[in-house]
């Protein structure tokens, strides 16, 4: 069976990728149970845990890959797909921003609120709402471990959004008809990065020692386009699933460049696993939390730890915020994230608008002539 057929039959909506989603991004939550606690988490690294804590993010990626494709190829202009991207993530970004700057941080901070309010630090947080990220409200946590880092997941975003920049300019190319757009152009990016890296750092090239750098997400992003672009040729296959596992576990135990190796291997079993179809829970019907876990993540777990050293465990900080930031992500689903979706009415409304004008321009052309 290959990929395509395996998507059909769950009608275009396998709940594996439901699942991934969320267990990704409270993997990110508790992956950042180290660094809020100590202040430092390399020890993680170098665990034999490596494999898979370095194949959490490059994961996330993947799948947005695969499933952003298929929003793509449903698309007949970028007025659909852009548009469709902005509301699925800006809204609730916006509000993230907002509440973590205008509440949180009031809350925490160590300055007076008509200097915190004032301060340039502050009115530079407001812009994370742009993608321009700044990761430090005035006088708050300045006592963490991680000390004065109010928001650090979202270093991801900037490379969130040059991916979509990426999959808009394979869609004026017509990488949907012409699919080998996709592949060499990540084949590319991965091998081209690489030589980069070598030029730049010549014998510690290969060396990252923590997660890979966003460029080499963007190159998972994009292996995930490319499998979904190749669906109709790329075997679903248990076997090619085992054989893409221990690619990824050479490459990260015993390979000095198993991120450049790894990325093509976990794209497969991202898309392999977000393929199965097990039974999704009643509480996640028609709910996705997963953007909410990412976004509230790690100010909460700030927060948490700024209440003193008792707080200061990684496991206790990991169980209560995995509490609170479920009911956050509710919030921000049920409030804003499924709210700002009805909005693709509008956007289908501009797009036919557009066409339709499209259409009597062509026709003019041919009466004239």
């Amino acid at each position: 069976m290959v990929i395509g057929e395996k998507l059909d039959l769950a009608k275009g909506r396998p709940t594996g990728f439901d699942y991934m989603r969320l267990l990704l991004a409270f993997s990110v939550l508790w992956l950042h149970t180290a660094r809020v606690t100590y202040g430092d988490d390399l020890f993680l690294w170098e665990t034999p845990l490596r494999p898979f804590i370095k194949s959490v993010l490059p994961m996330f990626f993947a799948l947005s890959g695969f499933l952003v494709a298929g929003s793509l190829a449903r698309s007949k202009t970028l007025i659909s797909f852009l548009g469709n991207r902005f509301i699925r993530i800006y809204p609730a970004l916006a509000v993230e921003v907002m509440l973590a700057a205008f509440i949180l941080g009031a809350i925490y901070t160590e300055y007076d609120l008509s200097n915190y309010f004032t301060d340039a630090q502050f009115f530079a947080y407001l812009l994370n709402v742009t993608g321009h990220i700044h990761f430090n409200l005035p006088g708050v946590f300045l006592n963490n471990p991680d000390a004065a880092m109010v928001n650090g997941q979202l270093w991801t975003v900037p490379f969130e959004l040059e991916c979509y920049v990426a999959i808009a300019v394979f869609f004026l190319l017509g990488v949907v008809k012409r699919r080998a757009i996709a592949l060499v152009a990540t084949t590319a990016l991965i091998v081209g990065f690489g030589l980069a890296r070598y030029w730049k750092h010549e014998s510690n090239w290969a060396s990252m020692p923590t997660t890979a750098s966003g460029n080499l997400l963007i190159g998972a992003f994009l292996v995930g386009v490319t499998i979904y672009l190749y669906r109709d040729k790329i075997l679903w296959d248990v076997r090619i699933f085992i054989a893409a596992v221990a690619v990824i576990l050479w490459a990260y135990w015993f390979s000095p460049f198993g991120d450049f190796v790894a990325i093509p291997a976990i794209g497969y079993v991202t898309v392999f696993l977000g393929l199965t179809s097990p039974r999704k829970l009643g509480v996640l019907q028609g709910a996705d939390y997963s953007y909410g876990v990412f976004l509230y993540g790690y100010p909460i777990q700030q927060a948490f730890v700024a209440l003193g050293p008792w707080a200061h465990n990684w496991w206790l900080n990991g169980i209560v915020c995995s509490m609170i930031v479920t009911c956050f992500a509710a919030f921000s689903w049920h409030f804003i994230e499924r709210p700002a979706l009805g909005m693709r009415k509008q956007v289908t409304w501009l797009e036919n608008l557009y066409l339709q004008r499209g259409s009597r321009r062509e026709l003019a052309g041919v009466v004239l002539k």
